[in-house]
């Protein structure tokens, strides 16, 4: 054999060796797989999920009914598959998993979705169902001894021990933007790991220490065992701020509305169920602490928890997203005077430099979808999903409201339980008249505005009489000032039992001397 046929046998050999070993790889990485898969396919079942979907929360527990199996029985109905992924309360992460595409829905506080937003510079998910508000959950706890009332947090040395990036953190800058405390520190803030570990610092603090520490059930209730302890303020006694709702992806929400469609019914029709149960709720908040892996509660420790959150129902979210006027509408707040109450609180608190949404609160919520069931007049608990008709059926749905305060004796008013002294710019009038200035309009319209966010709360509006001048003369003209400015709350739609006029003389000396200030307080517990 020539050296050239020598040669070109060896080429053809190693052309061959490499179109074999070609054919091999195509086999094993393509071939093979493929006719696996399709043998799989023909010796499997086909799914009942058409949709797989993630959503990111927390192991609070006013989000058990988005773990519940009835939830996910509810959404395999609707061919959903839901992955529910739990990021240890990382709202940062949590934002980013939405705006990345990677989580579809997701649960927030109003509060916290607005701070994330804020600092992420973007909010790529919106608002498309209120789950539930807390009643009491979240409080401010105290020793009497060092601490009688949110006022005597006007001290230099005052703290608020609490977890950061939390409702109760939250709870503490609604304090302290609603109240008036010109001596607390900028360095108010003392941070701590969770409930736990600031139930242990209130636990170590001395009873004359003027701390003020912030908590969530069981520890609240286990706070207040101990000797001289006892409520600052807690979330039962505000209304529209520590709200917990649920997002959708913006791109997801635009391009399969249908999906968050089923999320949001089955979610209802879920939470229904649960609440028509006797102790439904209270049973399904127990499973879901064991399921999360948080700590185990028994009965009263669950019934304390169920007491403390009031899950929305679909009516009441109807109204939130004011699809329900007058007296539909139960006077709860709508989701856009929420988000401005809220955003209010992080400006006057500094915990945001400006508002994110530039005054445009719409822009974080999406009504389309309610607003198509409450045309269809869904409702969860009927079978044919229409809502009774003019008379009342067994397990419907209402919205529940706020009970008005009684009116007072005058023995009633002078045995209230103290809470603080409201803050806003001083109420100024014409010189020696009980005229009201413009300015001054505009502030008691915003102070009504507040006063509805603190429905259990009496005032008193307090006329100052300088001590310079006719003595007499100037508690009339303060005693007409204080009259003039609860006129005004009435004319606002402040309930006039609420309220209650007094003079007193002032520390101040001057025209500012006469002034007007607004003091609220409680029945004793």
């Amino acid at each position: 054999m020539s050296e050239r046929t020598a040669k070109g046998c060896l080429v053809a050999a190693v052309v061959w060796c490499v179109i074999l070993g070609l054919l091999g790889v195509a086999y094993k990485f393509w071939v093979h797989p493929h006719l696996a898969k399709k043998l799989k396919e023909v010796t499997g079942s086909t799914s009942r999920y058409r949709d797989e979907l993630v959503l990111a929360v927390d192991s609070f527990s006013g989000y058990c009914v988005l773990r519940s199996e009835v939830f996910k029985q509810e959404l395999r109905d609707h061919g959903i598959k839901l992955n529910v992924e739990d990021d240890k309360a990382d709202y940062a992460a949590r934002l980013e998993g939405l705006r990345a595409g990677r989580v579809q829905l997701a649960a927030f506080t109003i509060d916290s979705l607005i701070t994330a937003g804020t600092r992420a510079g973007d909010f790529p998910a919106t608002i498309v169902l209120v789950i539930d508000e807390t009643q009491g959950a979240d409080a401010l706890v105290a020793y009497e001894k060092a601490l009688g009332s949110l006022q005597d947090l006007n001290d230099p040395v005052a703290k608020i021990v609490l977890t950061p990036n939390s409702p109760s953190e939250f709870l503490a800058r609604v304090v302290l933007a609603q109240f008036s405390l010109p001596r607390l520190q900028a360095n108010w803030m003392v941070t701590a790991n969770g409930a736990g570990d600031v139930y242990r610092q209130f636990r170590s603090a001395k009873p004359t220490e003027k701390k003020a520490f912030v908590l969530w059930e069981p520890y609240v209730s286990r706070a207040l065992q101990q000797s001289g302890a006892h409520v600052l303020l807690d979330s039962g006694q505000l209304k529209g701020y520590v709200v917990d709702v649920l997002v959708a992806q913006r791109e997801f929400l635009r391009d399969k509305p249908e999906l968050v469609r089923g999320v949001v019914e089955a979610y209802a029709r879920a939470a229904f169920r649960y609440a028509a149960k006797p102790d439904g709720m209270i049973k399904l908040v127990g499973d879901d602490a064991r399921q999360t892996g948080a700590e185990s509660l028994d009965t009263a420790q669950a019934k304390r928890i169920v007491e403390g959150i009031q899950w929305k129902n679909t009516l009441e979210n109807y109204a939130h997203f004011g699809l329900l006027t007058g007296v539909d509408q139960g006077g709860l707040p709508t989701l856009e005077d929420m988000i401005g109450n809220i955003t209010d609180v992080l400006l006057k608190t500094k915990a945001i430099a400006s508002d994110p949404l530039g005054g445009k609160h719409t822009t974080l919520f999406y009504d389309r979808i309610l607003s198509e069931l409450h045309a269809r007049r869904f409702h969860p608990g009927q079978a044919l999903n229409v809502l009774p008709g003019a008379g009342t059926t067994s397990g419907a749905e209402t919205v529940r409201q706020e009970t008005e305060l009684p009116a007072l004796t005058p023995g009633e008013w002078n045995t209230l339980r103290p809470v603080g002294e409201l803050r806003l710019v001083p109420i100024s009038f014409a010189r020696a008249s009980a005229n009201l200035s413009l300015d001054s309009e505009r502030e008691l319209q915003d102070l009504a505005r507040r006063l509805k966010t603190f429905p259990r709360f009496y005032v008193r509006v307090m006329g100052h009489a300088r001590a310079e001048g006719d003595p007499e003369a100037n508690r009339l003209l303060a005693e007409s000032r204080a009259d003039a400015a609860r006129s005004y709350l009435v004319n606002q739609g402040v309930s006039a039992q609420r309220l209650r006029t007094e003079t007193a003389p002032s520390a101040m000396a001057g025209g500012e001397a006469q002034a007007v200030s607004f003091t609220v307080g409680q029945r004793p517990y």
